[in-house]
């Protein structure tokens, strides 16, 4: 795997931990269960998984002479937070448009949690009235026309910071870094439960895990609720990535693996299932994750272990991509 030659802005702590969840998996009766810790990885806002992928864009950015990021994600995205964590880590300019991805009552949704922080990081914040979806958007195309007009350079960042070049080269290095720690730890990961939304955190721990020797499961978590979407950006993305790091084999379909059974029928709304993860992580592991993402991966990782499709024997590695400020956001669900 050839991704050191990628310039890289450090924006991270470093590598990020890896515990047991010992309660949990005594809970459930079946596969050891871990997790890596995205929600902790860096002192930017909270962190997350979008941080990771950011260090090559934002590398890519200064490197181009950019002077003002701009992204796009729903009026809770974590991702547009991170966007505007880096730019004010990095003394570049901001303009995020976030759009009307889900249709929750809350009167204080647009005013707390991931865009109150985008506000307080000084960020130009741009609700527009669109529904969800991860392709390219017009409202987008016009915050970055917006840039140009006021004499700025902007650097596009798409939705989840995936539909980029780059995209999938964050989680290529994860995979990495999860090798590097298993053998610290004595352990391997048969088995990886991941959400997956706009794609490329899945697709480059499948490039990445691609470039090793040991067979794994990457089994991600439809998030989207249009799951064949996500499947075919995860593929686009997985291959994409593989071919930029050299990984010297295609990407087979059995690799890409998105399973659509725990998604609650629309993106970013909870079930009762999602909040009864969320309930489960927190009161036996004081693991916090949210409505959008990690409560339904969560929810799925709950159910393949204590159903068996997970085997007992295997050993289970959570990938935990952070979330947790939405969670005022979605305070009536929690009544």
């Amino acid at each position: 795997m050839n991704l050191d030659r990628f310039p890289r802005h450090p924006l991270l702590f470093g590598p990020s931990p890896v515990h047991r969840l010992d309660r949990l998996t005594e809970h459930l009766g079946g596969a050891r269960i871990w997790a890596k810790r995205e929600d902790v990885n860096s002192g930017l806002a909270y962190g997350g998984n979008k941080t990771r992928k950011l260090e090559y864009l934002v590398a890519d950015a200064l490197a181009k002479g950019c002077d003002t990021l701009v992204s796009i994600g729903g009026v809770q995205s974590n991702h547009t937070r991170q966007v505007a964590a880096a730019a004010a880590r990095t003394g570049l300019g901001c303009v995020l448009v976030q759009e009307s991805w889900v249709d929750w009552p809350d009167v204080v949704y647009d005013r707390v949690g991931n865009i109150q922080l985008s506000r307080i990081m000084g960020a130009d914040v741009r609700l527009v009235q669109a529904g969800f979806g991860i392709g390219f958007k017009e409202s987008w195309e016009q915050a970055l026309e917006d840039v140009r007009a006021g004499g700025g350079t902007p650097y596009a960042i798409p939705a989840g910071a995936s539909d980029h070049e780059l995209g999938g080269l964050g989680f290529a290095g994860w995979a990495r870094e999860v090798a590097e720690q298993e053998r610290e730890l004595g352990v391997f990961f048969d088995t990886i439960v991941v959400c997956s939304v706009t794609g490329s955190t899945q697709a480059g721990m499948i490039a990445g895990f691609a470039a090793q020797d040991r067979p794994r499961r990457i089994i991600g978590i439809d998030g989207s609720a249009k799951p064949q979407e996500t499947l075919d950006q995860v593929a686009r993305i997985a291959r994409r990535t593989a071919e930029l790091i050299e990984v010297g084999r295609d990407i087979e379909d059995a690799e890409i693996v998105l399973d659509d059974r725990w998604h609650a029928g629309t993106y970013g709304i909870p079930d009762d299932t999602t909040i009864a993860a969320i309930r489960l992580a927190g009161r036996l592991e004081g693991m916090i994750t949210d409505t959008v993402y990690e409560g339904k991966s969560m929810a799925g990782l709950i159910d393949l272990v204590s159903s068996g499709e997970i085997p007992r024997d295997a050993a289970v590695l959570y990938a935990h991509l952070g979330g947790q400020p939405s969670l005022s956001a979605y305070g009536a669900a929690f009544l």
